[in-house]
């Protein structure tokens, strides 16, 4: 049987965003990010994390930088939520780029992975590049507005999005009230 999944952008919907982040020591997370993802694992979703990390493909981080990063957000939601996290390093333009947002390619491989119905899914994110997503690979976008955009790509997120919410906890919330 198909299961239902939340997938999550990784940087300013999880954690503050540091542009490029490399350095573990510099992981923080975003107020509510636990309580909202026990909610969510509580009712039965599926948890996975989707991000672009296109510093590897620009030269700037290491794909164990990268790695270590996510150990240290795991390390500090004290429980390990996610079933996967998938990541797509290619830089803007690259060649071959399926799997990078807004193209679905790693909601794809998830749905193929863990037998997900994207259809009663959810994708939350940050910025328009997230709604997209959700929309290309055929599930519900919810734009938290926790990212450090101008108020016009704001405004284009959520005319994406089917809700907009101020935090993590509010976007978990609406999920499981139906």
């Amino acid at each position: 049987m198909p299961r239902i999944a939340v997938f999550f952008d990784r940087d300013d919907t999880l954690i503050r965003d540091v542009p490029y982040l490399g350095d573990p020591q510099l992981v923080r997370l975003m107020p509510s990010a636990r309580e909202a993802l026990r909610l969510l694992r509580d009712h039965g979703f599926v948890l996975i994390m989707v991000s672009n990390q296109s510093g590897v493909g620009r030269g700037m981080i290491t794909i164990e930088q990268v790695s270590a990063v996510n150990a240290e957000i795991l390390h500090q939601l004290g429980e390990d939520f996610f079933a996967a996290i998938y990541l797509c390093y290619a830089a803007p333009g690259a060649e071959d780029h399926n799997c990078r947002k807004p193209n679905p390619g790693m909601v794809w491989q998830a749905r193929d992975d863990f037998d997900i119905d994207l259809a009663n899914s959810w994708l939350i994110g940050d910025k328009i590049a997230d709604m997209q997503c959700a929309r290309n690979a055929g599930c519900h976008g919810i734009l938290v507005r926790t990212g450090q955009h101008d108020h016009a790509e704001i405004a284009a997120a959520e005319s994406l999005a089917e809700y907009a919410a101020d935090d993590l906890l509010t976007a978990a919330q609406y999920i499981i009230s139906g």
